[in-house]
């Protein structure tokens, strides 16, 4: 992601329904232009077009496209969310299982348009907003995979906390780059060969 500077802060924080179903529509329609026409080509004006609004009404809400994307940056981070642990089977034996369902969550949730992730990547700035998405992302999920490990009985690792970010960096990372490539290997390939990787490493030596 390229660096932030003011550009990036929405001009206008909705209050009222309508205002926050226009704002929305915005980003709909800028998720749109940028997949289909890139980043560049991807104006303001083709934006407005898009969602049916005047470029000044735009403009209320958005000062350029940069706050544009930088917002789609922080709904994709926020939308994202694994199945809960109370839902996995922590039984003996069942320790792939349970890595195959983070992986699947997480491919689950980069599963928009692969044009779109790339530009997330390579032209989102990293805003304030951005950041705290990050962060909130990483501290509940971090708590959550080391939930898991904790109980279950097949893991064997030296530090769980240390684990539990190692999971979550090595299966996030892995998985927003394979999505947003131009893929050249099954989805379900890519997803057998990380869920036995991380399978590995959390059963350690034994």
């Amino acid at each position: 992601m390229a660096p932030s500077d003011r550009r990036t802060a929405p001009r206008r924080r909705p209050r009222q329904v309508r205002a926050e179903l226009t704002r929305e529509r915005i980003l709909t329609a800028a998720a749109h232009v940028f997949a289909e026409h890139g980043y560049a080509a991807g104006t303001t004006n083709r934006i407005a077009e898009r969602a049916r609004i005047s470029i000044g009404s735009l403009y209320q809400y958005f000062p350029n496209k940069d706050a544009i994307l930088a917002e789609l940056a922080v709904q994709h981070i926020d939308r994202g969310q694994w199945t809960a642990a109370g839902d996995l089977d922590l039984a003996p034996g069942t320790l792939e299982a349970t890595v195959r369902t983070f992986v699947e969550d997480a491919i689950g949730n980069h599963r928009d348009d692969p044009r779109l992730l790339r530009l997330m990547i390579e032209e989102a700035a990293v805003s304030q907003d951005v950041l705290a998405a990050i962060a909130r992302h990483e501290k509940v999920r971090t708590a959550h995979v080391r939930d898991v490990l904790a109980r279950h009985p097949d893991v064997d690792v030296g530090d769980l906390d240390v684990a539990a970010e190692l999971v979550l960096f090595t299966v996030e990372l892995n998985t927003h780059r394979f999505m947003a490539a131009a893929r050249t290997v099954a989805v379900e390939t890519f997803a057998d060969e990380l869920v036995a990787m991380v399978t590995r490493y959390l059963r350690g030596a034994g």
